[in-house]
């Protein structure tokens, strides 16, 4: 069984000088390749060395909307160049947060819109991040006609009806540990609707640990443990839905399987 883990953080701080470690764990678990995700300076920096540095790693390099307020043209210009190194497969975790942000809404919505374009002239998908953001997210993906050139939604939280709506743009749906949450109903349903040629998975660690670590740090290898929930939920095997989630990330980020 191979696992991919279409979105994750080795690049964080609770790793650092231990990821050959979890590397391991992550592989004796089924999980085999992982695509390392970049939200500022530091940790696209961090993404880039991984990938360079262990073959089963990808990277994902942008500027999360939290940081949108340091987000300047010197800025621009290193993406730009980061993003035409080896391994690099899309631009993330891009988007809109609005959770504890009240203030800096069209800040972020310029720099989604900029982060957007970049991956239109560099021919490469996006890794969506919204939080209490579905309705600006949508409307701007839409206007972007991201279907020309693809997109994710990286833990995916919204209900069937917003399923829809992203699937519509023609966005995979990635989930996180969040869908093996007892607490997560809408979660479950989006999980049973997406179609599985549509479907990735992650772990976001060192964030959102699924069942049965929730509560503790998460890490790559606990994939399989949202696996496992997708499984339990779509009522099919374990090895099925690993085999068509693989298969799924690595067309989407032209991986090599």
């Amino acid at each position: 069984m191979q696992i991919f883990d279409s979105h994750t953080h080795l690049n964080d701080a609770p790793f650092k000088g231990r990821e050959s470690a979890y590397i391991q764990h992550a592989q004796e678990l089924g999980v085999t390749k992982m695509a390392i995700v970049g939200s500022d300076a530091a940790l696209n920096q961090g993404a880039l060395a991984l990938a360079a540095r262990f073959d089963n790693l990808y990277a994902i390099v942008g500027w999360h909307p939290e940081f949108a307020m340091d987000y300047d043209q010197q800025v621009a210009d290193q993406l730009r160049q980061q993003l035409q190194q080896p391994k690099v497969i899309a631009v993330g975790e891009i988007g809109l947060d609005y959770h504890w942000d009240s203030e800096h809404h069209p800040q972020q919505q310029r720099v989604f819109r900029e982060q957007i374009e970049l991956a239109r002239a560099l021919h490469l998908p996006i890794s969506v991040h919204t939080r209490d953001a579905l309705a600006d997210t949508y409307a701007i993906l839409k206007d972007a006609h991201i279907d020309e050139y693809g997109g994710v939604m990286h833990s995916f939280n919204g209900s069937v009806e917003w399923l829809n709506k992203f699937l519509a743009l023609g966005m995979m749906i990635s989930f996180s540990g969040v869908v093996s949450f007892k607490n997560a109903p809408l979660v479950h349903e989006a999980a049973k609707a997406v179609p599985s040629d549509r479907l990735l998975v992650e772990t976001d660690a060192p964030y959102l640990t699924p069942t049965p670590y929730r509560g503790k740090q998460n890490e790559p290898g606990y994939t399989r443990y949202v696996v496992e929930a997708i499984a339990k939920l779509r009522g099919v095997s374990v090895e099925t839905i690993a085999a068509q989630t693989y298969a799924n990330t690595t067309k989407f980020f032209k991986v090599t399987p």
